[in-house]
């Protein structure tokens, strides 16, 4: 007998490799019946991104066709003055404003697990600083306002209510070329706006906007008399009228006098740059924190030779500015850390009294209530 010769196959190219006709067929029969066709996840089986607005970060897809995550996070949040709305930035330069939800105030409110925020306003670059105007009050619309300064962008006074564009306060370099601010303060009656800039101090007329402003350099090349490096953060005394403090990246803090931006003292001491300062509410005491560095210095300003105390944090290794607040009642200091936990402390002596675990990751910013 001879043997039937073999029916001629035909041959199927799949990608880099080849295989018989047959084969293949079997093998998406297979596939069909047991795997089933490919389908689009569900809402509920693909994976969490933030949707666009509200402040929340865009999504964004690889080129392995896989979703990135958000990686959109608070830096920091303050009370109004008349504690009737909470302003925050994020991360992806939003400011948030939140209204104080009605039954807070109640003596029994009820627990919230989060609420909305009732304005978001988009910067166009990386948000420095932002404040509020100091003689904010809801019950006055056209008080209902605050200051933020973005890299590479003018001074913006925002409507919190509207959320439109109030005024626009420029400063120019020696190139002619908009030149940033990084720290912004009102003086408490709210007439002036002090601004600090890179070895340079900066006060605008609140009601003149535009590029009109005074402006004082605060180190002296030839010298080597001053306060050097990029101007952080400025806090106006509550009680000493006319004395304000500076805090410098380069490690240290001035206190200057307001009306002539006249140097009186520089402060030595911190182990990283200084990226806020805080009045007691009496007007003597001094705080100053920074930023990769564990402690918050205690300053009397009518002896400067040391400090009076510190206090410690848990803020070794962060870049991030990690904000303290005293109550108004002037008793305690309140700060976060990089493990979550919020530290009360005792003014009296510095020593912490209690603490309590906020969040999960760093805490960054702390406000009291003005109430």
């Amino acid at each position: 007998m001879v043997a039937d010769e073999a029916a001629p196959q035909s041959w199927v190219e799949l990608d880099l490799i080849t295989i018989p006709e047959p084969l293949y067929t079997a093998l998406s029969d297979y596939r069909n019946a047991y795997r089933g066709e490919p389908q689009a996840p569900s809402r509920e089986q693909a994976p969490y991104v933030e949707e666009s607005g509200s402040g929340a970060a865009s999504d964004a897809a690889d080129g392995a066709g896989k979703t990135k995550r958000s990686n959109n996070f608070l830096k920091g949040a303050v009370w109004s003055p008349d504690g009737s709305c909470l302003l925050s930035n994020c991360d992806n330069n939003v400011l948030h404003v939140y209204d104080l939800p009605s039954d807070c105030m109640e003596s029994e409110p009820q627990p919230l697990d989060g609420f909305s925020s009732a304005l978001d306003i988009k910067e166009g670059e990386s948000v420095y600083d932002y404040c509020w105007y100091p003689q904010m009050s809801a019950s006055e619309p056209a008080t209902c306002c605050f200051a933020t300064t973005s890299r590479a962008l003018p001074i913006h006074i925002w409507d919190a209510v509207s959320g439109s564009l109030k005024g626009s306060y420029r400063a120019y370099d020696h190139l002619d070329e908009i030149t940033t601010a990084y720290s912004l303060a009102f003086t408490p009656d709210g007439d002036k706006l002090f601004c600090g800039y890179n070895k340079m101090l900066r006060v605008f007329d609140v009601s003149r906007p535009g590029r009109q402003c005074k402006s004082v350099p605060t180190h002296q090349k030839k010298t080597k008399e001053g306060q050097s490096g990029i101007l952080s953060c400025i806090s106006h005394n509550p009680d000493r009228q006319g004395m304000m403090a500076v805090g410098s990246y380069h490690r240290t803090v001035g206190v200057y006098m307001a009306s002539t931006l006249e140097l009186m003292f520089v402060l030595h001491g911190h182990q990283g740059g200084v990226t806020q300062v805080r009045w007691s509410a009496d007007g003597n005491y001094l705080y100053s924190g920074g930023r990769k560095d564990r402690h918050i210095l205690c300053w009397d300003v009518r002896y400067t030779q040391s400090t009076v105390y510190t206090i410690e944090r848990n803020t070794p290794t962060t870049n991030q500015k990690v904000t303290f607040d005293i109550e108004p009642c002037g008793r305690h200091l309140c700060t976060g850390g990089e493990d979550g936990y919020v530290s009360v402390h005792d003014l009296a002596d510095g020593q912490c009294v209690s603490r309590f675990r906020a969040a999960p990751d760093c805490v960054n910013g702390f406000s009291f209530h003005p109430s």
